[in-house]
């Protein structure tokens, strides 16, 4: 168990990376994360905690953590599944309706609906019937014909119009503001962006090295909420999409390459903790309560 403890440290130390900034990245507390370091396992909470802890520290190190776990398996105390029953449902019968009542019905719509269609039919039929103003007779539309007199040259030329009607002024349209990503400041190893001209960001994540581990979350009114982490490969890429601020942390920063709306973000030559948070430029940017400690 020791042995495991100072392997891990000391890839943590050779990565520069500090116990909190692990806690941090891990999300695991201090007092595990030592346990584990000094090989005391019975300060962990249970077996299946062993393992998961032990995995997020190789990962969060850079280590491959199933290598880890085949290594020192016979040190490791198994997790135990537990086993869960599922409830007894009960199924309720329903009430049996007779054939008898249930045909008597049926017959019964039938023909009330039979009957509501036919007088709808000559309500209709009815009204275009007995509707004056749709009956003209050929007398009626003589006399109509008679007493209007046809324009003459003198009366036509009175309905043309005296004026050409001017056009419309066109509406000059507004402009789009652009987009664009600022930084406005740096505190330790977190840097602080703003983004203006967009009510959204897409946020372009591409593992450019070796490996590398991420969290990315959303900030609502100074609170975080988790949307995804883990550990990428060379190759792999992530985007996301938000109407919110975000928050993102890079365990092997000079490893990945990060892209906010086109615009390519430094992230610095270390392989240490990187740290980027991304908010709107309507609202003012201040740190977060977990970077607000560093």
């Amino acid at each position: 168990m020791f042995e495991l403890g100072q392997m891990l440290k000391k890839a943590r130390l050779d990565k520069g990376i500090t116990m909190e900034d692990l806690q941090e990245t891990t999300k695991i507390r201090k007092r595990y994360l030592e346990a584990i370091e000094e090989g005391n396992f019975k300060v962990l909470p249970g077996n299946f905690y062993v393992r998961a802890f032990i995995k997020s520290y190789a990962e969060a190190v850079g280590l491959d953590p199933n290598e880890v776990l085949g290594l020192y398996k016979n040190v490791i105390p198994a997790s135990v599944p537990e086993t869960t029953q599922e409830p007894l449902r009960r199924t309720r019968s329903k009430p049996k309706v007779p054939i008898k009542w249930g045909s008597w019905i049926t017959g019964l719509l039938l023909w009330a609906f039979f009957i509501l269609i036919v007088a709808v039919l000559y309500y209709f039929i009815s009204k275009d019937g007995n509707d004056p103003s749709k009956t003209v007779t050929d007398r009626d539309q003589n006399k109509i014909t008679e007493k209007t007199p046809a324009p003459t040259l003198n009366n036509a030329s009175a309905l043309l119009p005296s004026e050409t009607p001017t056009p419309s002024a066109t509406a000059t349209p507004t402009p789009t503001p652009e987009a664009t990503v600022k930084l406005i400041k740096s505190e330790g190893s977190t840097d602080f962006y703003q983004i203006s001209g967009s009510a959204t960001m897409k946020l372009d994540l591409e593992i450019i090295g070796d490996a590398c581990w991420f969290s990315l979350e959303t900030i609502t009114n100074g609170k975080k909420e988790l949307v995804e982490q883990g550990s990428l490969v060379n190759a792999d890429k992530r985007t996301w999409e938000s109407s919110k601020a975000l928050f993102l942390r890079l365990g092997r920063a000079n490893a990945a390459k990060v892209t906010v709306n086109g615009q390519d973000l430094p992230v610095g030559p270390n392989p240490s903790t990187k740290k980027f948070q991304l908010e709107f430029g309507t609202a003012s940017v201040s740190p977060s309560p977990e970077t607000s400690g560093e």
